[in-house]
């Protein structure tokens, strides 16, 4: 029987992976609105944290993240060097901090969904309201690690290219978490709650044994 639920895990593990690469390659997994990028690639990183638990989710978080690095040193916007160490805009350079920012809160992403689905079933006991509240709280997490690491460790230049006193650039960053990151919220949402009942069944027991029925 684990062996059984072993391979289903593999299979919907690969099957995420697959989602990731799928919506880095095309359109729909970033986005453009005005100058910056809304992304769906962190709802294949939810799903897997919720229906497989924090590891696979970090995993499918960690492909996101290099994807993130790969987009925007290969088709850079004008803020693409805070995700890529590989990119440069003027004077403005990335480095470390970059590859930080690109993977540390897709990871983080992956892990907190499956903790949070697993604490919330054991609390609520409720499988919608947990799938939900997983999905808003880890993509609400997600998109303020990302503005917070801008800030720190890029807070001049990213004020700068973006035209705006580096005084004015919490507020910049904080309209982007309140459009780019509720729009991300809603849609992880939706999409979290749809696909998870359905992918349910592939993992019945360890919904069963977590939610204590």
């Amino acid at each position: 029987m684990k062996s059984k639920q072993k391979t289903k895990n593999m299979v919907l593990l690969a099957l995420f992976g697959c989602i990731e690469i799928v919506l880095m390659l095309t359109p729909l997994g970033y986005i453009p609105i005005g100058p910056v990028r809304a992304t769906t690639l962190h709802i294949p990183v939810i799903l897997a944290g919720v229906l497989m638990g924090p590891g696979a989710g970090s995993a499918i978080g960690l492909i996101f993240g290099i994807s993130s690095v790969i987009i925007n040193t290969l088709t850079p916007t004008v803020t693409s060097f805070v995700f890529s160490p590989f990119y440069s805009v003027g004077e403005f350079h990335g480095g470390l901090a970059s590859l930080i920012i690109a993977i540390g809160p897709r990871v983080l992403l992956g892990w907190l969904a499956g903790v949070l689905f697993t604490l919330l079933m054991k609390t609520t006991k409720k499988i919608n309201v947990s799938l939900i509240l997983a999905a808003l709280i880890s993509t609400l997490t997600h998109t303020t690690l990302v503005m917070l690491g801008i800030y720190v460790f890029f807070g001049s230049a990213y004020a700068a290219v973006k035209g705006v006193a580096l005084s004015g650039l919490a507020a910049l960053l904080l309209g982007i978490v309140m459009t780019n990151g509720l729009l991300e919220m809603a849609i992880g949402a939706v999409i979290v709650l749809a696909v998870g009942r359905v992918l349910l069944p592939l993992t019945k027991g360890k919904i069963k044994k977590t939610a204590g029925e």
